[in-house]
């Protein structure tokens, strides 16, 4: 795997949807870089530190949200001299979103008093009352022609479908939640997914025209769901709990067809490949060094004989769990990491009660496929867009990566770089690597076609 050099960042970032360049903050400055040779294409400077960044599906522009001024800038990659700000006046702007046709930016107001549709094109704007939530609480269809905005009023929510050509209500119906969480379109625009609050274990499945096709709740006393995602096929659907399980629905029936447990302790008999991170301390004393060399080392002793490797364990072993207070709120147990491989065949998750160990579940023969046991509470992991691929970080100075055919450490070669985030690029090309105040990029090998790495092997 080959790494760039570091480059300054204070936050926010983001490839474009075409792959084609990445998008970084530094301060008030917006830097656009091509994602090949990481050299500078556009450089904008907005009126206030850019706290978040999101490009339009096009590619061709971008949004920079400066939450403290409050106001939304945005800019083109191809008329760098167009421009735009919007600036909600005293209601303020709590978060911002793109629409499917990139001629469109959405964004809530504090306090979710009303959520605003902005059209670039004629500069009309659209208003929807008492949205449910500022940053959640809104869904597209993959095909981009509808959205699903959650609002609630006179105590009851509700969900409302606006056409994404004319932006008019197509249709609106209330929902049986007591306070409602998040809501997902499915990736075939079949079925709309609403769950309510962790106080309450409600999973509802919706038609687009408000018929209720299911509605699943595993227990009623304690914290419910935690996290839900679709699989991208859109035949299964996963749920993760505080109750420190993973459910999986069918797309036919609604009903659960795998229940699988994170325990602190695996037994046998398990058929799950074990990877445990350990260091392995370097034997340097058969090699002839100079005096200069050895006086380097013996000052980066810790770094220099010290290199991170994976042992391969048997059952049955303990994990290192850890039991949340019971007077605090939110506690941290539960399903919190929950991402599916882009073939729907893997997916990974982390009990948040077990910070260090990432679960790796194989969806087709409805088993546990792997289990990594890291030094450090796992901070992001993100699924190759293109294979089963799986990459993780802690916090340190390596990635992990993990494919159906094995588990392996990888050193970032860069001095003082710690890995605290994440993610691929759309075509599985490049691996954006974010540190505390910089960022890097990898260019990881292409894998053999995903056949060659099945569970069997």
């Amino acid at each position: 795997m080959e790494f760039t050099e570091a480059y300054k960042q204070t936050g926010s970032y983001a490839f474009s949807p075409n792959a084609r360049f990445l998008a970084v903050a530094v301060d008030y400055r917006l830097v656009i870089r091509d994602v090949l040779s990481l050299k500078v294409v556009q450089l904008f400077s907005c009126l206030d530190k850019i706290t978040y960044i999101e490009w339009a599906p096009d590619s061709e522009y971008i949004l920079c949200g400066l939450y403290k001024k409050p106001m939304i800038q945005a800019w083109s990659l191809t008329q760098p001299d167009w421009t735009c700000k919007i600036d909600e006046g005293p209601a303020g702007v709590a978060y911002a979103r793109w629409s499917p046709d990139s001629r469109h930016i959405l964004t809530t107001s504090d306090f979710q008093l009303r959520l605003t549709v902005w059209s670039l094109v004629n500069t009309a704007c659209i208003h929807v009352q008492w949205p449910k939530h500022g940053s959640k609480g809104v869904s597209f269809t993959k095909d981009g022609k509808f959205a699903a905005i959650c609002t609630r009023r006179d105590c009851k929510d509700y969900v409302n479908l606006l056409s994404c050509h004319t932006w008019e209500i197509m249709g609106v119906f209330a929902v049986d939640t007591l306070d409602l969480a998040d809501v997902q379109w499915s990736a075939d625009d079949s079925a709309i997914v609403i769950w309510d609050s962790p106080l309450e274990y409600k999973v509802l499945i919706y038609s687009p025209d408000g018929r209720c096709l299911a509605k699943y709740q595993a227990y009623e006393s304690g914290l419910g769901v935690k996290s839900v995602s679709w699989s991208p096929c859109s035949q299964f659907l996963a749920v993760g709990s505080y109750d420190q399980m993973l459910r999986v629905l069918n797309h036919l029936t609604w009903k659960v067809f795998a229940e699988f447990v994170h325990p602190s302790a695996v037994r046998g008999p398990c058929c799950a490949a074990i990877f445990k991170e350990v260091d392995e301390q370097l034997d340097m004393s058969e090699l002839s060094l100079g005096d200069d060399f050895v006086q380097y080392s013996s000052d980066n002793a810790s770094e220099a004989h010290i290199q991170v490797r994976y042992n391969v364990l048997e059952v049955p072993i303990n994990l290192p769990s850890q039991k949340p207070p019971a007077d605090k709120p939110n506690p941290k147990q539960g399903i919190s990491l929950l991402s599916w491989s882009s073939d729907s065949q893997y997916i990974c998750t982390r009990n948040d009660s077990i910070p260090t160990v990432l679960w790796i579940w194989d969806i087709n023969h409805l088993e546990l496929a792997s289990i990594l046991v890291q030094k450090d509470p796992i901070r992001a992991a993100a699924w190759d867009p293109t294979c089963p691929r799986l990459v993780l970080c802690t916090g340190s100075s390596h990635i992990y990566m993990w494919t159906p055919s094995g588990a392996y450490c990888i050193n970032v070669p860069l001095p003082q770089f710690a890995v605290i985030d994440l993610k691929w690029n759309s075509d599985g090309s490049c691996l954006f690597l974010k540190d505390k105040e910089s960022f890097c990029c990898a260019s990881p090998e292409i894998l053999q076609e995903s056949s060659d790495y099945s569970s069997d092997d």
